[in-house]
């Protein structure tokens, strides 16, 4: 509450509103492209790719910045959670679930990761316990996602392992958040 208090009165400027749109243009283009390159490469592949690209990409920023790489292993530990939970097994799952589904349906299955990030934090956290309004919010997220998707929502059929597999992957991301 003391954040959108905050907020209140402050308006994004044209900078941010353009960060924001090409966020979205990423982020969203991402699907597209998962579709494309499915239809002619394994997911793993597709994966494999999609993320060494980052590493070399990450890599070079470091060298660049003449940052050194950190040498700790808690701390690599700690990466490869993260690196799991925050893309591998996602990226596997939504690229998996897009040989199945429309890359529509899976952006909008995997706009659900912030209802399952209010589920787990009561779960995994101390101070961010579901409450009525935060119960409400999950209710009108699950029925929003629905009335997107339409009746399909409730058709199962051969698409229903690629819609799970991308509820998965929201899941997860929930998780690495948390």
């Amino acid at each position: 509450m003391r954040m959108v208090q905050a907020m209140r009165g402050r308006a994004m400027s044209l900078k941010n509103w353009g960060l924001l749109f090409l966020l979205a243009l990423l982020w969203g283009g991402s699907f597209f492209f998962y579709k494309i390159l499915v239809a002619v490469l394994p997911p793993v592949t597709v994966v494999l790719g999609r993320v060494g690209i980052a590493a070399v990409a990450l890599n070079l920023w470091l060298i660049a910045a003449g940052t050194p790489m950190p040498l700790d292993g808690k701390l690599w530990a700690r990466f490869l959670v993260l690196g799991l939970l925050n893309n591998v097994i996602p990226y596997i799952l939504i690229a998996w679930g897009e040989t199945r589904i429309t890359s529509g349906m899976a952006s909008i299955l995997n706009a659900t990761t912030p209802i399952f990030m209010v589920i787990v934090a009561h779960l995994l956290t101390h101070d961010e316990k579901l409450s009525a309004a935060k119960t409400i919010g999950i209710g009108f997220g699950f029925a929003g996602t629905a009335i997107l998707i339409g009746p399909d929502a409730f058709a199962g059929g051969s698409e229903l392992w690629g819609e799970l597999a991308v509820v998965a992957a929201s899941c997860v991301y929930a998780f690495a958040a948390i």
